[in-house]
């Protein structure tokens, strides 16, 4: 990973602030795309990394920040497609505005990126940051996040299609993992998932992260159009 340029969206949390932070300790050129400035300035500062505030779900702002890394770094070797966001809500008190924002975000941003970074990267990885959700997990309180993650998936193949064979494009697919977000549900509520899980626990970030560190390695250079579910064994 030494003197690679990588960009991570949504990397000043949780999955993807252990993401940032693993491939900073393999010496990677990183850059942190998002747009709490605060969250992104105290990630950059601790690994000596950049950031840009970037909203991805907007086109300009996208082509702009990506090209301006461009210029700076002269090239692209990875993208990481992490930002996401999540409203819950009932059936019936499901807005329009929550779901046009989930799927901003979680489909429609992924492609941005991707559509901009690729034109830049003359071979690589990008990887999507999915979600058990969007493939057999259903929860009525998240119906547009769980479509958004289902989506996502399906544009993992699409875009593997049309960037073969220069750049590999593969899914990563969590289950429950320790984040900030996991800490807001009742301990009643957590082990109750927890115990649906075989390993009887939540996946811990930096498992999430060595898991993308080995797809865009050299020892997974045939692996491509894939989704890899990382869950501890959950039914």
């Amino acid at each position: 990973m030494k003197d690679k340029v990588v960009l991570v969206t949504g990397g000043g949390t949780g999955i993807g602030k252990a993401i940032v932070e693993l491939f900073a300790q393999k010496e990677a050129r990183v850059y942190i795309l998002g747009r709490r400035e605060k969250h992104l300035k105290e990630v950059s500062k601790k690994i000596k990394a950049r950031y840009a505030v970037c909203d991805v779900s907007k086109e300009d702002d996208v082509k702009k920040t990506i090209e301006s890394i461009f210029r700076e770094s002269g090239k692209i070797d990875i993208l990481i497609n992490n930002a996401g966001i999540c409203f819950e809500s009932s059936f019936d008190k499901k807005t329009v505005e929550e779901w046009r924002r989930t799927l901003d975000v979680n489909l429609l941003g992924p492609f941005l990126c991707s559509k901009y970074a690729s034109k830049y990267m003359k071979s690589g990885c990008i990887i999507n940051i999915a979600s058990t959700n969007g493939i057999n997990t259903l929860n009525p309180l998240e119906m547009d996040y769980d479509s958004s993650k289902a989506g996502l998936i399906n544009l993992t193949k699409n875009l593997a299609t049309v960037l073969a064979p220069k750049i590999r494009v593969n899914c990563v697919a969590p289950g429950w993992v320790e984040t900030e977000m996991t800490n807001t549900f009742s301990e009643n509520f957590l082990k109750k998932e927890k115990d649906k899980i075989l390993m009887k626990r939540f996946a811990k970030p930096i498992e999430i992260a060595n898991l993308v560190l080995f797809l865009v390695s050299e020892k997974a250079n045939f692996i491509n159009s894939s989704t890899v579910v990382i869950d501890g064994g959950s039914y």
